[in-house]
């Protein structure tokens, strides 16, 4: 170590006298200074030598300078440093770990966009917070090309590679490891947590006890038991990087043995037994295999499922095996390939309930993961005809019901779902089935105050039964979306929350459907941003999804954009969607035609939001669908358009829940012109916790109050207005840009500068307004004179786009 190596451009030739070459380089660096403060800083102390340690010392103690001391815990370093916190010299202060929070915050600032949720919780989980190890993580999978930007979001795919500096310095923290000390970091690399008394069978009491006292290992009380981890999950990362492929096998296969030795039959075992065989050099149980496929089901990590049941399928196993293969293959939206399953499975059905799981299964991958509907029907009818009127008949009945629901049919999905629910020997999966349909179809109708003793019982069944795991994100999504319609947002919110603690450690998939009940819910309840980065993760990952989940999140995520003003965004979404449509999800018409309604709101051509909104009641109302009408009707209520007032007071009377009356009172008070009625409109509407209604609700009352000259009035509803988009983080609507900035236009002459000052010619906007140039030249014409601009970017700078 050189003397005063740290300092080094500051020494001349340094003497003999160590006091003095102190002194000297202190002098030194302080006339670098000059009469100004000033700080030094002083990293990784602990590797400073003594001379370098003691001209620490003497300028803390010394000096006018501001001195900051950082020093690695668990490396010892000089006295002269270790005296500066211990005699009071300095204040020492422990730099904790980097919580989830925080980690994530990190990401986001070095990476400059948001990051997937996934994989943050993957970073921090190998990392633990730990900063050092954070950057030589993120750098190396930056590099490999596994942490890359998927649409405006970081998203991290693969298995992570330990880059060499990386696990250098894991491999410097752990220190020399000895052959017993090998043993028991590699057996724990291989499959962690594992219990004192097996690992003390496999490595040996004293290793295992000189792991721990060496800080590789941590020992944790589970109950009774006393598992054994690794002190950092990047310790088994490195470690497996340098296992052999042969050892690595042996050591599988010893870890499996002694977990069957001990007779442990807890699920998780079975799932850990099975998932060690897999990649070691025992014989394959098919049995084995089987069951842990199903607790993979259950817990809903469809890749390992997959895994298992195929190598069961492959080792002899049976109906079971085979079926779960077809499930998880059509989940994984791999449909083609799970129908190549279905002609095996079928011929080793043994019962009418077998030869029914098989019908159900492949119905529902033909009109879900195929996007055929019509032969996922004829596949449940011609089950139904050869079974007769048995009980795996009511399994059947309740596939249908979320058949009928999407179709737009919601009389005949809740008579599908009754029946069938009223059958006591109902499965797990076909009571999640019935509801799921039940829900929809109860939501559309407007009967959303009936759904939720129907939710809690199937989500309660959904649990415990490995065939309906999947079908809980989709219940969930279901029940928030109802209460939406009806108005009834603080319950919606509810769900949501419980949702989300359920899914906080969800796997695989199952994560990117979380996402997107939790998108969906923020934008029901106007965070919009959130809404936004949730709905785009869930896109992300749904990007395979062939199922309708994709269709949804777009459908949303195209609402969430527009509502924000971002109409190129908007836009592009938009287009998705209509590549995303899936021909089963006739229900999500209305839906559809409302997200085109506000891309064209952003665009601000307002009549033709307008118009597309109408149409979305009219398709409601085909289907039957009085709660969706509702919605669609009072959107165009904040376009301006009150056509549909009557048609609200009516539904108002048919749709339970607060939104249809609100709409109603809203509709009425602005064609009206009813300044004050309009703001008690826009009081339901923030009861209820809908402020982005709210917002335009409020808005319009500024408007009108300014037309009948209220100035007090009018800024007072203008400033409310203002507030709510605000909680909205950052909504934009026509009727908050009015508002915000009222101008001597007419609607249409509004819509017209809009989207000059957007930056379309004459013609363009002729196209989308459906008029001709000389029309739109007209309305600039009058526009200009109003406000007295003589120039398009004179208008763009008038109107602030």
């Amino acid at each position: 170590m050189l003397p005063l190596g740290a300092f080094g451009a500051l020494m001349g030739t340094p003497g003999h006298d160590p006091g003095l070459v102190v002194r000297q380089a202190a002098e030194a660096l302080l006339a670098e200074a000059g009469r100004r403060p000033f700080l030094i800083g002083v990293d990784d102390a602990h590797r400073l030598d003594p001379l370098s340690a003691l001209l620490v010392h003497r300028l803390v103690l010394h000096s006018r300078a501001a001195v900051v001391v950082t020093v690695r815990s668990g490396e010892p370093a000089p006295d002269a440093i270790t005296a500066l916190w211990k005699d009071g010299h300095l204040d020492r202060v422990e730099v904790a770990p980097l919580d989830r929070a925080a980690t994530a915050a990190l990401l986001e600032a070095v990476l400059g966009a948001p990051v997937d949720g996934a994989a943050a919780d993957r970073i921090w989980d190998l990392t633990r917070g730990n900063a050092l190890y954070l950057r030589q993580l993120v750098d190396g999978e930056r590099g490999a090309g596994r942490l890359a930007p998927v649409d405006g979001l970081w998203r991290w795919s693969g298995r992570p590679v330990v880059s060499p500096g990386l696990a250098e310095l894991v491999s410097t923290t752990m220190g020399e490891l000895s052959e017993p000390l090998r043993g028991v970091v590699d057996l724990l690399a291989l499959s962690e947590p594992l219990g004192v008394p097996l690992l003390t069978r496999l490595a040996g009491a004293e290793p295992v006890e000189l792991a721990e006292d060496r800080g590789l290992v941590s020992v944790e009380r589970d109950g009774r038991r006393l598992d054994v981890r690794l002190a950092h999950p990047l310790y088994g990362e490195v470690r497996r990087a340098e296992i052999g492929l042969l050892r690595a096998r042996r050591l599988r296969g010893r870890i499996a043995e002694a977990l069957q030795a001990t007779g442990a039959n807890r699920a998780e075992d079975t799932l850990r037994r099975a998932t060690l065989t897999l990649e070691s050099d025992l014989e394959a149980d098919p049995a084995l295999l089987t069951a842990a496929a199903r607790h993979a089901l259950e817990l809903f990590d469809l890749d390992l499922a997959g895994r298992l049941a195929a190598a069961a399928v492959a080792a002899g196993a049976g109906f079971e095996a085979r079926w779960t293969l077809a499930f998880c293959l059509s989940l994984l939206s791999r449909g083609d390939e799970a129908e190549d399953q279905m002609a095996p499975l079928a011929a080793l059905a043994g019962d009418d309930g077998e030869l029914v799981r098989c019908a159900t299964l492949r119905a529902n991958n033909l009109f879900w993961t195929l996007g055929e509907p019509a032969r996922g029907t004829a596949v449940l009818d011609r089950a139904e005809a050869a079974i007769g009127a048995a009980g795996p008949r009511f399994e059947l009945v309740a596939a249908r019901a979320p058949f009928h629901a999407a179709l737009g049919r919601p009389a005949p999905a809740i008579a599908c779902a009754q029946e069938a629910l009223a059958s006591p020997s109902l499965s797990g999966q076909g009571t999640a089935l019935a509801t799921w349909g039940l829900i929809m179809a109860l939501g559309a109708a407007g009967r959303a105050d009936e759904i939720a003793p129907w939710a809690e019982r199937a989500h309660t069944v959904a649990a415990s039964s490995h065939d309906a795991a999947n079908l809980g994100p989709i219940l969930t999504d279901m029940r928030i979306d109802a209460l939406r319609l009806a108005g009834l947002l603080h319950q919606a919110a509810r769900v949501a929350e419980v949702s989300r603690e359920r899914g906080a450690e969800a796997p695989g998939l199952s994560r990117a459907f979380d996402a997107a009940v939790q998108g969906r819910a923020a934008l029901a309840r106007g965070r919009l941003d959130t809404a936004v980065r949730l709905l785009r993760e869930a896109r992300a990952g749904l990007r395979q999804d062939t199922g309708g989940w994709a269709m949804a999140t777009l459908i949303a995520l195209v609402l969430a954009l527009a509502r924000t003003g971002d109409a190129a965004a908007a836009e592009r979404a938009l287009a998705e969607l209509e590549a995303a449509s899936h021909p089963g999800l006739l229900c999500y018409g209305p839906e559809v035609l409302l997200a085109r309604a506000w891309v064209a709101a952003a665009r601000g051509t307002v009549s033709e939001a307008a118009a597309l909104a109408r149409q979305a009641a009219c398709r409601a109302g085909e289907l039957d669908a009085p709660a969706a009408e509702v919605v669609a009707l009072h959107t165009a209520v904040c376009f301006g358009d009150c056509g549909g007032a009557g048609r609200l007071a009516q539904l108002a009377a048919v749709v339970r829940g607060p939104r249809p009356r609100a709409a109603a009172d809203h509709a009425a008070a602005v064609l009206a012109a009813d300044g004050d009625a309009v703001s008690v409109a826009a009081d339901l509407f923030e009861e209820m916790g809908d402020p982005l209604a709210a917002a335009d609700a409020a808005a319009q009352a500024a408007v009108v109050h300014a037309g009948a000259g209220r100035t007090r009035a009018a800024r007072a509803a203008s400033v409310r207005a203002a507030r709510l988009a605000e909680e909205c983080q950052g909504a934009r609507s026509p009727a908050l840009l009015a508002a915000a900035r009222p101008l001597p236009l007419t609607r249409r002459e509004r819509e017209t500068a809009t989207m000059a000052a957007q930056g379309l010619s004459s013609g363009e906007i002729a196209r989308r307004l459906g008029v001709s140039i000389r029309t739109v030249e007209g309305h600039l014409y009058r526009t200009h004179a109003k406000l007295g601009t003589s120039s398009r970017t004179e208008l763009a700078a008038f109107l602030g786009t």
